[in-house]
Parts: C-alpha cells; structure tokens; sequence
C-alpha cells in the first residue's frame, strides 16, 4: 500500500495545505532543505516542516494537509496519480451491509482546506470526493465545488453520494454549465425496493433515491450507476439490468462492484462473497442485457483473470493505486498493466486460489 497519511513536525498550530516541491513553483510550495533515509525537510510560508516515512522522490509535487497538532501529513492530491480522492466527512445517514468506510457520528469541516488543495491540483484533474455522505454537507459542497471549477476550468469532480439529498431546489442550479463537469456515483443494489433498503440499512431508501433521480435527469445530471455484487442481490442482476435499461437509461455507465474485505464486510464475508469465477452466469446475463439496450456497463474491481474471456472488455483497471496490490504470479501476466488486481486487504489465499495469469 501507498501511505496516505505521514508522521510529520511543523511550525506553527493550525492546519495548512502546502505543495511539496524540490524548487518553488508558487506562494503555496513548501521546497526541499534537505533529505536523508529517514524523510525530508521543507520550508514555505508557514514556516518549516520535516516529514518522515517517505522519500523526496515519492513526495515531490503531492498536495499535503499539514496538521501540526497531530504530527502528521494527509496527501490530498498525489503528484502522477489518477487515483485522488478527498473524503470530506466520515458522517452518513445509511447503514450499509457491506460499508468499506463505516461512518462516524462525528464531522470535522474541511472544505477550505479542500478548496484550496484542489486549486493547486495538476492540469486536467479528476478528484474524487467521498465520504462518509458528502451531501449531508450539500451547501458547503456545492460552493466548494463552484468556486473550484470556476477558477480552473481543467478540473472535473466525481461526487460518491448515496442519492437520498437531491431536491427539486438543486435543479436549476445543477443545470449550469459548471456542472457537466462533474460526474455523480450513486448505488442501486436492488430492483426491489425491500432488498434495496435492507442492504443501505435505510427504510424508504429506494423510493428516496428514485426522487433524486427525477431531479437529476431534469438537470441533466451526469451519474455513474453502482452496483455492489452480494450474496443477496447477485440472483436479481439481470432483474436490475432490465430495470436500470427501462427506467435509467439516461446514466453514463452502470458499475458493477466486487465486493471489499474491510469494514462491516471483514467479518460479514462468509456470508456476503460472491465468488464470480466459480459461477458467472448472473453478472454475465446483466452484462449481456445492457448492452442489447445500449446502456455501458463495466466491472470494477473484477481481475481480468477471473473473468471469462468474452467479458473481460468490461473489466476495469478500477483500484486505487494506493490500495492495490498484485500477487506473485501476476508478475508474468500479459494483462496485468490493464487489470486492477486485488485490494491490499484481500485474503491472499482466496485471492492466490483464483489466480491465472493470462
């Protein structure tokens, strides 16, 4: 795994974002004293910094939150990657099964920090935003938003949300032409309306998130539809593919998601787990009902050698770089640059048992 999060010493007390660099580029860079084994040195408007725990060469360019009262750095937006995201609150008002990031009752308010983070982020950006549910926080958000991609117009969003906040209020203000520069990831598990609401934990979930789907079709809402496979909803798959085909046509791309071994999944899994190289056939038969209907469908966080040869078009390289790892016997496969491998957190002996390199 790649650390996101650094021990570190720093002037001053409250928190800052700064860009670690080895020579200035702006008012905001904190630039390199010095280096050893051990981390680096730096100094920039707010004084100086030592970081430990990773080399210049990682570090030079990353966007960091500086928190000098807990001795640490968070890299927000790391120099290179295409895998930045900013979880901007751990509070949420669903319950999922299955929740790799189980919320928290408690919220600490970032978006200045983000804002200005995401400011100095690399030409031609996406970031993420991920909570937690970032709507909960819709105000903030939506001007953190606005004033981000009306300062830089090479940046785009992708916006994870559980689909329960949007109002026919947002519309007119989501139908401006900032917003087709950002992308929304939802999830729909189920066809039915109790399992849906079981899953989320949430009663009334589906038909709230149906609301909000009429809100954003009328603004014109860009939205990646997700679908996490489970032991509960794996027989209904061509069920909610004919249901996404009939009723949602109007998303970007429908993705459906193996499932992750941390959170409430870690000691769920047993029961959970859908082992789709064993029996394919219902992530097969809603695969094959998108696209006779012309919605894009794509798998995310399936290896590619896991799935059989005709659908492997759909497997994405999906995992964060951060959070990915290969196993050995990946070393010498051919697909391995286009396959998304496995989350460091995976059971290596489930992960090794399915392992062919192609």
């Amino acid at each position: 795994m790649i650390p996101l999060s650094l021990p570190a010493v720093a002037e001053g007390e409250a928190p800052f974002v700064t860009r670690l660099r080895r020579s200035p580029e702006g008012s905001f860079d904190s630039i390199l004293l010095n280096e050893d084994e051990v981390g680096a040195s730096f100094s920039g408007e707010h004084g100086l910094l030592t970081v430990d725990g990773a080399a210049m060469a990682e570090l030079d360019g990353d966007i960091v939150l500086v928190q000098p009262q807990a001795g640490r750095i968070e890299r927000l937006l790391r120099a290179g990657s295409r895998h930045n995201s900013l979880l901007v609150t751990e509070r949420c008002d669903q319950l999922c099964i299955m929740c790799s990031q189980p919320p928290k009752k408690t919220h600490h308010d970032r978006f200045e920090l983000f804002e200005a983070a995401c400011l100095l982020a690399e030409p031609h950006c996406l970031i993420g935003i991920t909570g937690g549910e970032p709507m909960l926080y819709k105000e903030q958000l939506f001007r953190m938003v606005e004033r981000v991609l009306s300062t830089r117009d090479d940046l785009e969003f992708h916006i994870l949300s559980n689909g329960q906040h949007f109002g026919r209020e947002d519309v007119e203000q989501l139908r401006q032409p900032i917003w087709q520069r950002v992308s929304w990831g939802i999830p729909l598990y189920a066809p039915k309306p109790e399992l849906h609401d079981r899953i989320v934990g949430k009663a009334g979930a589906f038909a709230r998130l149906e609301q909000s789907f009429v809100h954003l079709l009328m603004a014109g809402g860009r939205i990646e539809l997700r679908t996490v496979l489970l032991s509960s909803n794996r027989a209904l798959l061509p069920a909610l593919a004919r249901h996404i085909t009939s009723r949602l046509r109007f998303i970007e791309v429908w993705s459906i998601m193996q499932l992750e071994n941390i959170g409430f999944a870690k000691n769920r899994w047993q029961d959970l787990y859908v082992d789709h190289a064993a029996d394919f056939s219902e992530v097969a038969a809603a695969l094959d009902e998108a696209a006779l209907r012309g919605v894009r469908a794509q798998l995310f966080n399936f290896p590619r050698c896991t799935v059989p040869a005709a659908y492997r078009p759909y497997a994405a390289a999906s995992i964060s770089d951060w959070k990915r790892k290969y196993l050995p016997p990946c070393d010498g496969c051919r697909d391995r640059d286009r396959c998304c491998g496995f989350f460091a957190w995976h059971p290596d002996e489930q992960a090794l048992a399915g392992v062919t390199p192609l």
